[in-house]
């Protein structure tokens, strides 16, 4: 055994959980206390510059910089009060992390003394390096300025010693270089859309919000068996292991007892996520070994984005305190489920409902229906632009298997909602008649919340799930920013909403009265959005080969799908909608399709490194052990004992020794491939030439790979193995 593995395994047999203690019995007393919420604002602030902030929130009104001056003082004296020393624009570039460059409150008054000063100007924009981020060629390295803006409808925050100011990122001219700014852009085009088609049936209707409820899926792994592995440590999941003799199988890991050290570590993550206001509400055991589940209660699309990236910077600084290290990869051990984050999501109004959940009476069932409808269009619509939104190098290893839904898009909503559509389809609707009394009646519209409690069963399968209230997108990736999936959908609801109440009007203007013109709509829009309707195993070749038949697309080439974001369809939606502009979407496509070629460069190299450096010489060790002992066997036996006693381990050599060639063989001709691609200077062709020419041999070198591990002495084997990573207790 190596020492690496040797130590890691027994640096674990000590591991015991550590203190967590509870800064008070009652929740109320440190909900928050991290946070620049409303309640403080209105301690901290002058009343006019409370309101300001409200008006800025809710009616879009500029605060003026004699207004900001009072609320960053206000701010910063409530910070101190936490002995915040720094403070810190907080943004999202295109890395899937978070930035932050701290700067301390220290300044100079007029007679030259030190002071602690933080103004309104500080406070509404800085100006960080934008050089070093991602940008898809916006800005070089020799334009470095770019600008963070304060978002004030997310509160500010501290996190340790730092005051921290959500912003947003954008160019020094202009485009966008974060997460943030189309995301915010997305949720006002869909409140306005979406405003717009309520006001047919509530004039009361002043705005519509997006609400978000991720669920965050992760793996845990003792630290020193995670330092004890290369690959892990260097590209977030395992590129070699054979698997244990027991996994999942019995699915007994599934919602069991959680381990106490990993009890622990959950309760301090409670913990400081509630100081932040994050309302985590779920934990419980995932359905691999190792494998768990964080989730809260819904919020506001922007501010539920703003706690995930916050609660998974958390997770992985918590987890060292711990003696572990969080993995978010999609897919960190192969042959076990994988890790995804569902995006749960819904529409609701000022007037508080829920736009996906059955009204009381008619008029508010033909509302919900009204979404409901709208949204199968929408993704029937736009199943390329969601597919790219959550494509990427660490998901795609996930997608199609073990519980993650498959690439082609599909909603399941339940066999009593797809029998009230199939039935609304069937009916004849004529204004002479008793209009809408006579056509709820014959649909059982009325009885709308009745059946739902048979739609929510689960299709887990299912990339875009109806749960009763909500839609789960299924689809996106652990380590995924949820703003990809949240922009694409939003702005793609958006784009159908308006193209449905145009509908709606036309009808209108020919003469149709508005229930017959929303009838007519609505049926259109069932009967063109079937296709993307389906119930059944998404996993099985009959629904490839279905889908197919449907016109629905299936593309599991990453750089493929994510050429989409530049179909017709999809810049009519991105750019149609103001999301973005030509400049911008091009440079996503260019970020997107760097980072995946990046990333499967870095398991190219690593797994070159540890298949030449560390698993050959080890088989080529354990192989002279052999021939050391059929040498032993030749002087202790006869000629004929010993080619019956050595047959056996001549066999083992000859196969070690051919594994061992083909991993040579198989590594140069990857680096190979990879050095052509490098040479590439268009980023697509490259991006393809990683999928196309270098992908494929990271899984044919970890094949002789993993056999050897069954081969070779346990004791010499360098790599902890599935067996020690997955059952850490």
């Amino acid at each position: 055994m190596s020492k690496m593995r040797f130590f890691a395994l027994q640096e674990l047999a000590s591991r015991k959980p550590v203190e967590v203690s509870l800064p008070s019995d009652k929740l109320n007393d440190y909900y928050g206390i991290h946070v620049f919420d409303q309640q403080k604002m209105q301690e901290y602030l002058p009343k006019e510059a409370y309101k300001a902030i409200q008006d800025a929130i809710d009616k879009g009104k500029p605060i003026s910089i004699e207004t900001a001056d009072l609320i960053a003082n206000g701010m910063k004296s409530w910070a101190k009060q936490l002995n915040v020393t720094h403070y810190t624009h907080w943004f999202q570039p295109l890395t899937d992390g978070t930035a932050e460059k701290h700067d301390g409150f220290i300044d100079f008054d007029e007679d030259g003394d030190v002071i602690e000063r933080f103004s309104g100007k500080l406070l509404i924009q800085q100006e960080p390096d934008a050089s070093s981020f991602p940008s898809g060629g916006i800005r070089n390295t020799f334009e470095a300025r770019g600008y963070t803006a304060w978002d004030v409808s997310s509160p500010a925050f501290v996190v340790d010693d730092t005051l921290c100011i959500p912003t947003i990122f954008i160019s020094y001219t202009g485009e966008a270089l974060d997460y943030k700014t189309p995301l915010l852009k997305a949720l006002a085009a869909v409140d306005k859309a979406a405003t717009s088609v309520c006001k047919l049936f509530d004039e009361h209707v002043k705005r519509v919000h997006a609400n978000l409820g991720w669920e965050q899926e992760y793996f845990l792994v003792d630290r020193a068996l995670y330092d004890a592995r290369p690959d892990l440590c260097l590209t977030g999941r395992t590129l070699m292991g054979h698997s244990s003799a027991k996994d999942q199988q019995l699915d007994d890991h599934y919602f069991g007892s959680i381990p106490a050290r990993v009890t622990a570590f959950m309760k301090e993550l409670e913990i400081e996520c509630y100081k932040l206001g994050i309302p985590v509400k779920t934990r419980h055991n995932e359905a691999a070994p190792n494998q768990f589940e964080l989730a809260p209660i819904f919020e506001n699309v922007n501010l539920a984005n703003d706690h995930n990236q916050l609660v998974m910077d958390l997770m992985k600084r918590l987890a060292g305190k711990h003696n572990f290290s969080v993995l978010l990869h999609e897919k960190p051990f192969n042959g076990v489920n994988g890790s995804g984050k569902h995006n749960n999501w819904s529409l609701c109004t000022d007037t508080g409902v829920n736009l996906f959940a059955p009204g009381k009476n008619p008029q508010g069932n033909m509302l919900f229906l009204t979404f409901l409808v709208n949204v199968l269009m929408m993704v029937y619509k736009n199943q390329d632009l969601l597919r790219a939104s959550i494509m990427s190098a660490t998901n795609s290893y996930r997608l199609g298997g073990n519980e993650a839904p498959p690439v082609i898009l599909s909603i399941f909503l339940g066999k009593q909602l797809t029998t009230v559509l199939d039935e609304f389809v069937k009916q004849d609707y004529s204004s002479k008649s008793d209009q809408a009394a006579n056509l709820t009646l014959k649909l059982g519209i009325d009885r709308i919340p009745e059946i739902l409690l048979d739609t929510t069963d689960r299709n887990r399968t299912s990339p875009f799930a109806f749960t009763g209230n909500r839609f789960e997108f299924r689809a996106v990736g652990s380590s995924a920013n949820c703003a990809g999936a949240m922009i694409a959908i939003n702005a793609a609801m958006a784009n159908q909403l308006q193209e449905f109440k145009a509908m709606v009007d036309k009808f209108m203007e020919d003469g149709m009265s508005k229930t017959e013109a929303l009838f007519r709509a609505l049926k259109d829009a069932i009967v063109t959005s079937a296709p993307i309707r389906f119930e059944g195993d998404g996993y099985s070749e009959e629904w490839k080969q279905e889908a197919a038949r449907r016109g629905l697309s299936n593309i599991n080439n990453v750089p493929e799908a994510l050429m989409l974001y530049e179909s017709e369809q999809s810049r009519a939606v991105l750019i149609g909608e103001h999301i973005f502009n030509e400049t911008e979407l091009a440079s996503r496509l260019e970020v997107e399709l760097e980072k995946f070629t990046k990333k499967v460069q870095i398991e190219s190299r690593v797994l070159g490194d540890l298949a030449i450096n560390h698993i050959v010489p080890t088989a080529v060790t354990y192989q002279n052990r052999l021939l050391e002992n059929l040498r032993g066997l030749r002087e202790v036996f006869d000629a004929e004992e010993y080619e019956s006693l050595s047959a056996d381990r001549k066999d083992l050599i000859r196969e070690i020794s051919l594994r061992v060639t083909e991993i040579k063989r198989l590594v140069k001709e990857m680096t190979e491939s990879r050095k052509k691609a490098n040479h590439m200077e268009n980023y697509q062709e490259r991006a393809f030439a990683y999928e196309q020419e270098v992908k494929p041999f990271l899984e044919q070198i970890r094949e002789h790979i993993d056999k050897l591990e069954m081969e070779i002495d346990d004791e010499i084997w360098p790599l902890p193995k599935y067996r020690e990573l997955l059952f850490t207790k």
